[in-house]
């Protein structure tokens, strides 16, 4: 059992994309999904979808990497912030800019997973899960 799943899914994410991988299997969840909608949405991963592999239990989310044309990392930095043991809320005035706003902060708000730039237009702030860019 794990302790922290969504560090599991961003460390899958991170080494997949280190060995250029097309695709990166997670075990499903609905906060996972929504992460990687989120991360879809924001141009860092190709596309997701859920499936029950043959022979399995549970439900995977398998995720189709991207990479630039001359085959570059698109994600070169995945980073989980909040943990079980610390947790980091902000307020929407302190929602942290990423690489001076090149990158992208997941902030789990009242509204739902946002991305940084996204939330500060809403004027919510909430738990910053990760930043990547």
């Amino acid at each position: 059992m794990l302790s922290d799943p969504i560090a599991d899914m961003l460390t899958r994410i991170r080494n997949a994309t280190r060995t250029f991988k097309e695709t990166v299997d997670v075990p499903a969840s609905k906060f996972k999904e929504e992460l990687a909608k989120l991360l879809v949405q924001e141009g860092y991963v190709a596309s997701y979808e859920r499936l029950l592999p043959e022979g399995q239990k549970f439900d995977v989310l398998r995720l189709t990497l991207k990479y630039g044309v001359k085959r570059e990392q698109v994600i070169k930095h995945i980073e989980r912030i909040s943990r079980p043991g610390r947790r980091a809320y902000v307020s929407a005035d302190n929602l942290p800019r990423v690489q001076r706003g090149l990158g992208v902060a997941v902030v789990s708000t009242s509204k739902g997973l946002l991305a940084d730039h996204d939330a500060r237009k809403q004027g919510v702030g909430g738990e910053v899960i990760c930043v990547l860019w």
